[in-house]
């Protein structure tokens, strides 16, 4: 039996994110056309990839219908312009979508069933908010296999808040208010803008560029925060300034096979070492990343002091606080979302697994001294991803 080939990030790009609603950039968008631009750019990024040398191609979507239905991979490989010869297929694992497409593209590269492979996802939800049209089987409810509150990713966040009282809203609030800053601070360094494609617009008004991120409120303050409502519950402690925004924007990765990257002269920009996917109750579905960190670590030999940089999906601040609280991690930690994340950036569900390695992999290249990252996320009706990679640009040293 063959030995498990190598296997290399070599590029992500992602739309910029806008915000979901009649009120966001991307109402008058398609879902479909934000993915394609997004492998289109991917390619453009990527001249030397042979079009017809791409083996498959997997795009998630948690909604899968009208724009975002039809086997997505297929449809934006077609609408991409790969040759027809290029096989896709789509995912669902509601946030973890594009997560998925990676690990499940990796797998077949490390099998050696693939040599090049494009993974990615998109989310429109103003189009298609979470669970629209979906029939939830009444047993569900009725054999008490999961609880009330496990459709409802608010509710799962306030859950977390009782089970883990340490974990307050003014913690909440800081991290929240601190990754507005840091995504201000870079964008204002250029540390984002260069893996976004800019996607044209069209409105009443006329014609736009979408070039940047639409959800971004730098101006956050702890005593704006401390004001929000509490939607989810009465004197709850989870709010819209502390939660992930409702979001659209697609994501797209170009995967290869060591010996593919070399042939074709495409430096890595990481390499896969390990991922973990693992199941929690759903109720508090924001604690799957520490079982599914805890596994990948498992997998790889390594342990969490291993982990030089994290990029962490803050779909609920108190979620990413959960997971730094277990493996004894300060909330302030350097290495932790360097540049900000999904508070300030925005979630768009399926996209979001490729935003966070498109990140990681541009931090790699600025840090020589970290040989390992993280990127992890919880995921929708108890679930948690995790992914690490190793740094090319490794010098050996501490």
């Amino acid at each position: 039996m063959a030995e498990r080939s190598e296997v290399v990030f070599v590029d992500g790009v992602r739309t910029p994110f806008g915000r979901a609603g009649e009120k966001g950039m991307y109402w008058n968008t398609r879902a479909d056309d934000l993915v394609v631009k997004a492998i289109i750019g991917l390619l453009e990024r990527n001249p030397s990839v042979p079009k017809d040398r791409i083996d498959d191609v997997a795009i998630a979507a948690t909604t899968q219908q009208g724009d975002q239905g039809l086997t997505l991979g297929r449809t934006a490989a077609l609408l991409a312009g790969l040759p027809k010869s290029v096989p896709g297929f789509a995912i669902d694992r509601m946030c973890a979508g594009a997560m998925t497409s990676v690990t499940t593209l990796g797998s077949g590269i490390g099998f050696g069933a693939y040599d090049l492979a494009i993974a990615g996802g998109v989310e429109h939800m103003g189009r298609h908010p979470m669970g629209f049209g979906a029939d939830p089987n009444p047993r569900f409810l009725s054999e008490k296999l999961v609880g009330e509150d496990a459709l409802n990713m608010g509710m799962t966040a306030e859950r977390i808040h009782d089970r883990f009282p340490h974990l307050t809203k003014d913690r909440a609030d800081r991290f929240a208010m601190l990754s507005q800053q840091k995504v201000a601070a870079a964008y204002a360094a250029g540390k984002i803008q260069a893996d976004l494609v800019p996607v044209a617009l069209r409105s009443e008004s006329g014609w736009g560029l979408a070039t940047e991120d639409e959800g971004m409120r730098p101006a956050t303050s702890m005593e704006g925060l401390a004001s929000l409502k509490t939607p989810f519950r009465a004197h709850g402690r989870v709010t819209a300034g502390n939660s992930s925004p409702l979001t659209d924007g697609a994501t797209a990765s170009l995967l290869a096979s060591g010996e593919a990257a070399r042939e074709l002269g495409l430096p890595p920009k990481m390499r896969l070492v390990s991922f973990g996917f693992a199941g929690v109750e759903p109720e508090i579905m924001g604690i799957g990343p520490v079982p599914s960190t805890e596994k990948a670590l498992r997998k790889a030999g390594l342990s969490i002091d291993d982990i030089g940089l994290f990029e962490l999906n803050e779909a609920f601040a108190v979620q990413v606080l959960s997971l730094l609280d277990h493996f004894g991690i300060d909330d302030e930690d350097p290495r932790v979302n360097k540049w900000g994340g999904a508070i300030a950036i925005g979630h768009p569900l399926a996209a979001s697994g490729v935003r966070l390695m498109i990140q990681l992999a541009r931090q790699f290249s600025e840090h020589p001294e970290v040989r390992y990252g993280l990127t992890a996320m919880c995921i929708g009706l108890g679930q948690g991803g995790s992914v690490i990679w190793e740094n090319p640009n490794w010098n050996g040293k501490a």
